[in-house]
């Protein structure tokens, strides 16, 4: 896909309109999606959260977390969690917009996902005590891998998107996020 010609901030939400909308969740947390490298050859990066962690354990998600009392809204969550789980410094991120909330039903988050240009340089380290990985792919990649599958989650078929890239499959919320992203850049009809 051509990148070049997608109008990304013309396609995303301003922070405020999408933290009015509705969705299923009674923690409000946030996320980032760091694009790398937008538009010439965009990248996305994704930690694999750590086996041993007590919720999603060694899922695939975008670096993010739940609001604190101290964030001034759901952006500043995303910012602050990137911070914490891959060293990545808010001064070094350009926030492009918002997508629409998505809901977890099994953890009952309400997750804001932001949207945020960094440099292809930028030095990403993962937080030991919680990301065991840092993962990158292009966006081309991630339009291939994609697909419609049933999964068995705690014993319940589920017909979900996923992405499935190597050993890696990214589904639930994140594939959700991403899924709505490609339909509003037009990499998906």
């Amino acid at each position: 896909m051509d990148f070049t010609t997608v109008d990304l901030p013309g396609l995303l939400l301003d922070n405020e309109s999408a933290g009015a909308m509705e969705a299923h969740g009674s923690t409000d947390a946030a996320i980032l999606m760091p694009i790398a490298n937008w538009p010439e050859s965009p990248r996305l990066t994704f930690t694999e959260r750590r086996a041993d962690l007590r919720k999603h354990a060694g899922e695939i998600s975008f670096p993010g977390g739940t609001a604190e009392p101290e964030d001034a809204d759901l952006e500043a969550t995303a910012l602050r969690e990137s911070h914490e789980e891959i060293a990545l410094h808010p001064d070094q991120v350009e926030v492009a917009g918002a997508l629409p909330p998505v809901g977890t039903f099994a953890t009952s988050f309400r997750i804001q996902p932001i949207v945020g240009l960094i440099a292809e340089d930028a030095r990403l380290v993962a937080n030991p005590d919680e990301v065991a990985a840092i993962l990158t792919f292009s966006l081309d990649e991630l339009i291939d891998s994609y697909a419609m599958r049933r999964l068995v989650r705690r014993g319940v078929p589920i017909r979900t998107p996923t992405f499935e890239l190597g050993r890696h499959l990214i589904w639930g919320a994140t594939a959700r996020i991403l899924t709505d992203f490609f339909h509003r850049i037009g990499a998906f009809e």
